[in-house]
């Protein structure tokens, strides 16, 4: 829990001294066991800590989230199966699980990262490229930026991305996902200013290497103004995103 926060409820008096005290003298985490949750991340990164759910055993994973969701009524993981979801949902019926990129999220009524912090396109070089460009989408929204999509515009049918240009030239930052040859991203950061972050997938066919040929060619890129993140990464690129638009709203705030 933040200090304002603590600082507001005791205001209130719906804490007492005791408990703002215990809470702020904590070793910055809190102590599972099987887990150390970081409680003092956001106070530090401005990003709370997020579950990566693949591999959890159950009760463990469960228990995580119930912890963080009591700690501060939200928890977002990522990678999780539809069998994890529903052990998550039996525990915590608000809890919302896209199938498509894997989220499993717990969202705060009022929700204070929902201030459209900065623009973020995220644009798929095909539709198989969709699961990994939604787990950069839905990253990107919980940590509060506005995002565009822009699906299926790979270079293959470049008019199709061409026709889509000025509305990725608004955002604060864009998200390149590509599979097979992973040319999108050097072609998106030819045609505009913002920072783009590519993001290789593992679709393609067996030279591929399961994304391997898709990142080398990213790494390589000829194109200014690229960075990369690791195969299937959607997440690392929505948070990265997310800071670069968070920036770009704070310099249009004191313009």
């Amino acid at each position: 829990m933040k200090i304002q926060e603590l600082l507001e409820q005791y205001k209130n008096g719906q804490i007492s001294a005791e408990d703002v005290e215990k809470e702020i003298r904590k070793d910055g985490y809190d102590e599972m066991g099987f887990a150390k949750l970081d409680s003092d991340r956001e106070e530090r990164t401005g990003f709370p800590e997020v579950i990566f759910c693949s591999g959890k055993p159950d009760e463990y994973l469960v228990s995580i989230y119930k912890k963080m969701v009591e700690a501060d009524g939200c928890a977002f993981g990522t990678r999780a199966s539809k069998e994890q979801a529903a052990l998550v949902k039996a525990a915590l019926p608000n809890a919302i699980y896209d199938p498509v990129s894997r989220i499993l999220r717990v969202e705060k009524e009022d929700n204070d990262r929902k201030n459209t912090k900065g623009v973020v396109a995220i644009c798929s070089g095909g539709t198989a490229d969709i699961p990994v460009a939604e787990e950069a989408a839905l990253t990107a929204e919980y940590f509060g930026a506005k995002v565009i999509r822009i699906y299926d515009v790979g270079v293959s049918g470049i008019h199709r991305l061409l026709s889509k240009a000025d509305t990725i030239r608004e955002a604060d930052a864009v998200v390149a996902v590509a599979g097979m040859e992973g040319a999108l991203p050097t072609v998106i950061g030819g045609l505009v200013k913002n920072p783009v972050i590519a993001v290789p997938t593992s679709v393609g066919y067996g030279a591929n290497f399961k994304g391997l040929s898709s990142l080398l060619t990213m790494i390589n890129s000829c194109a200014n103004g690229v960075s990369v993140v690791n195969i299937d990464n959607g997440y690392g690129a929505g948070y990265i995103a997310t800071q670069i638009s968070r920036l770009a709203a704070g310099g249009r705030a004191k313009d």
